[in-house]
């Protein structure tokens, strides 16, 4: 071939005797299986260089059609009509066979790889969307539980209020009986590893004590910024 391939070729003449030409068919040529194998050989040596390997296989076609009009052309002299020509094998070297299929293996491996890295970068993205909307859902699961737990708190300060407990106490009072409303969880765990400190009788009455004190703190501290601003204003009002 022309790119230095060698390879073997087998090829089918069907022909017949020309009814007009039966004399010349018989007495012209002794042998005319040989005539017609030497012609093909000569052919084929003629068309099959000019190709290079993947075109032989590709345009086996046209090698069979210039056999048979090569032959037509040399045999009708000699009462012999062509009735068709096949390429049935082409059979390059073993070596060349084994390099052929490993192009192929590589190709498809290659292929495969390609199908498997774009499966794998849909599955990723589609993990990612489902991890961002299970995000987005979860956050708005805790707002929903904050605005909740808010609005029962609001509630919850109303009602003390309403008998005469003020909103420091009503709040002191709200997280001390969450403090127990924990506790109680934690211990109706069997397996729970949680530990919360403190956790005694006193440490809730302490909590309460605290919150009250530092309510009462900062209430005192507000009132005497608000005195001290308005000492300023009346001093710079005199100037």
């Amino acid at each position: 071939t022309k790119d230095d391939v060698f390879v073997k070729i087998k090829v089918s003449v069907q022909f017949m005797v020309i009814k007009e030409k039966v004399y010349d068919a018989f007495y012209k040529l002794d042998y005319p299986n040989d005539q017609i194998t030497s012609y093909v050989f000569d052919v084929v040596r003629a068309e099959v260089p000019k190709m290079i390997l993947d075109d032989v296989f590709e345009k086996k076609h046209d090698v069979a059609i210039a056999v048979k009009g090569e032959l037509n052309e040399a045999m009708k002299n000699y009462g012999f009509d062509i009735i068709k020509t096949l390429v049935t094998d082409i059979d390059p070297d073993s070596q060349v066979k084994e390099s052929m299929n490993r192009i192929n293996a590589s190709e498809r491996e290659k292929v495969a790889a390609q199908f498997e890295g774009d499966a794998q970068r849909i599955l990723i993205v589609e993990r990612a969307k489902a991890e961002a909307e299970s995000k987005r859902l979860q956050g708005q699961g805790i707002a929903d539980q904050r605005r909740e737990i808010a609005r029962g708190l609001e509630d919850s300060v109303k009602v003390l209020n309403g008998v005469d407990i003020n909103s420091q106490e009503a709040s002191a009072l709200i997280v001390v009986t969450q403090h127990y409303d924990t506790l109680q969880s934690v211990g109706s765990a069997s397996n729970s590893n949680l530990i919360l400190m403190p956790n005694s009788p006193q440490a809730g009455s302490e909590m309460l004590n605290n919150m009250v004190a530092s309510f009462t703190a900062s209430n005192q501290i507000g009132e005497e910024m608000k005195k001290a601003a308005l000492k300023k204003e009346k001093e710079k009002n005199k100037e």
